[in-house]
């Protein structure tokens, strides 16, 4: 249900980009404000759609607006988590576009969902995001690094977040790339904000309580 809300928000964007002139001028403004700041909007972008908001919802919602030192520990963890892999996703989009072309085509779109789910994210991102919220569920411990290698690890641990993933992202990076280069960034931001907060809620309101590492959930969406 989440997904499809998600979906939903950012099908209705796609259409109101080429159908309405307000909505395409508004997102060629921001368009223009990532091509004018560049890295620093990705990492700053990334930094707030992955860590600084999901974890300021757990503080208002969930902890009734106590901060405390888990706050601190999570968000510790989470910015160059975020800042990290918001760079290598920018940077996958913008050398799809130079491989592939800036432009809205079928073929162009399918062959860069194949690019991005069944080459960056099985190879890499999946991988990635499992290993890191692990590293840090294990005290910073090497033991999820030496057992990332083998076939076991990949099939328990990465292979449903890659199924979760698929589910999820291929329908929203269909509408990502069926835009601009300089709107997909901003456009995969804006998705990456809901699906968090969207994942952290469930996550702390099926359990009844705050988990110490609610944001594991965000492996989900790293994984993408």
């Amino acid at each position: 249900m989440p997904a499809l809300i998600i979906q939903a928000i950012m099908l209705g964007l796609l259409i109101a980009f080429y159908t309405s002139r307000t909505v395409a001028s508004t997102l060629s403004q921001l368009a223009e404000f990532k091509r004018t700041h560049g890295l620093s909007f990705v990492v700053i972008a990334s930094i707030t759609a992955g860590a600084l908001i999901p974890e300021l919802f757990l503080i208002l919602f969930f902890q009734r607006g106590r901060p405390n030192r888990r706050n601190l520990r999570n968000l510790l963890f989470t910015i160059p988590v975020w800042g990290f892999d918001g760079s290598l996703v920018d940077l996958l989009y913008r050398s799809e576009a130079a491989l592939l072309g800036d432009v809205v085509t079928m073929p162009i779109v399918l062959a860069k969902i194949c690019i991005d789910q069944f080459g960056y994210n099985v190879l890499f991102a999946a991988p990635f995001g499992v290993l890191t919220y692990e590293w840090k569920n294990n005290g910073i411990s090497l033991r999820p690094v030496r057992q990332l290698f083998t076939w076991e690890h990949y099939r328990d641990k990465i292979l449903p977040t890659l199924l979760a993933t698929w589910a999820v992202w291929i329908p929203l990076m269909a509408i990502i790339y069926s835009l601009p280069l300089a709107l997909q960034f901003p456009l995969f931001g804006f998705a990456l904000s809901f699906w968090v907060l969207l994942l952290t809620y469930m996550t702390n309101r099926f359990a009844g309580e705050i988990e110490a590492d609610a944001p594991l959930a965000l492996a989900t969406a790293d994984a993408r």
